[in-house]
């Protein structure tokens, strides 16, 4: 039987309750990796990681504003006290509004700045000493391909996401010399709480017809990504987007 891919890391995943975050949390912990699952919503996550527990995998929950520094000093303390270390940082907790230009308003932006980009940041900031001591890791930003492209009235999500690209390339040249890796994922259009809240029979159809793959990508679908980011088969793999997105941005 072959090593497990992510065998003895420990990893922080924001946004860990549900969506996204929950695959990543459940194929981490698959491929050997201790899991510190981080979200708002105190009892999916309870329940994310009393599943990997019971499966034989290993995971905390920790109740995290990741805009908050003394949120992320706690969970950072936290994934040192009960696994030793940190090598792996997912930020991928977000927001997202439909507001256009001249609808929303400034409470609604910075929200959505302050969780998908200052979150970002903080969570960089503060596994940096961990990582240091550990010889290295890997930090993954998911973006968007509202990060790359323009989506209709998405104009504070686009922002915090092209913003997260942008700052991924320049933490990736600054943290080189520590052996510490930055890549952003840039999800398309995929079946997540936040979405599935938005589509319609018609919304459906039209994401649809516009991903050359034709559905709508899985959770499971950006996990798998995002874990090779996190293993050393990505070694030499630093400041670059994966995109995963069905073929949405190819035309």
């Amino acid at each position: 039987m072959g090593r497990l891919r992510l065998d003895g890391k420990v990893v922080i995943i924001t946004g860990a309750a549900m969506g996204q975050g929950a695959a990543e949390a459940r194929l981490f912990a698959e491929e050997g990796a201790r899991v510190v699952a981080t979200d708002l919503q105190a009892g999916p996550l309870e329940a994310l990681v009393a599943e990997i527990k019971q499966a034989g995998g290993e995971a905390i929950a920790v109740h995290h504003n990741v805009t908050s520094e003394d949120d992320w000093k706690l969970v950072v303390d936290k994934a040192v006290e009960s696994f030793g270390k940190v090598d792996v940082l997912v930020n991928n907790a977000g927001v997202s509004t439909d507001a256009g230009l001249s609808q929303f308003t400034l409470e609604e932006w910075n929200k959505v700045l302050n969780i998908n980009l200052t979150g970002c940041v903080l969570g960089m900031k503060y596994v940096l000493p961990e990582m240091k001591k550990a010889g290295g890791g890997s930090i993954i930003n998911i973006s968007s391909i509202a990060g790359i492209v323009a989506l209709n009235y998405t104009n504070g999500y686009t922002a915090s996401k092209g913003a997260l690209r942008a700052l991924s390339k320049a933490a990736a040249v600054e943290l080189a010399k520590d052996s510490i890796r930055v890549n952003s994922v840039h999800p398309g259009i995929i079946e997540t709480p936040m979405i599935q809240q938005a589509l319609d029979a018609g919304a459906r159809q039209m994401f649809e017809a516009g991903t050359p793959l034709p559905r709508l990508g899985k959770p499971e679908d950006i996990a798998y990504g995002v874990m090779y980011l996190a293993s050393d088969e990505s070694s030499f793999v630093t400041g670059t987007e994966l995109i995963i997105d069905g073929g949405w941005t190819a035309r």
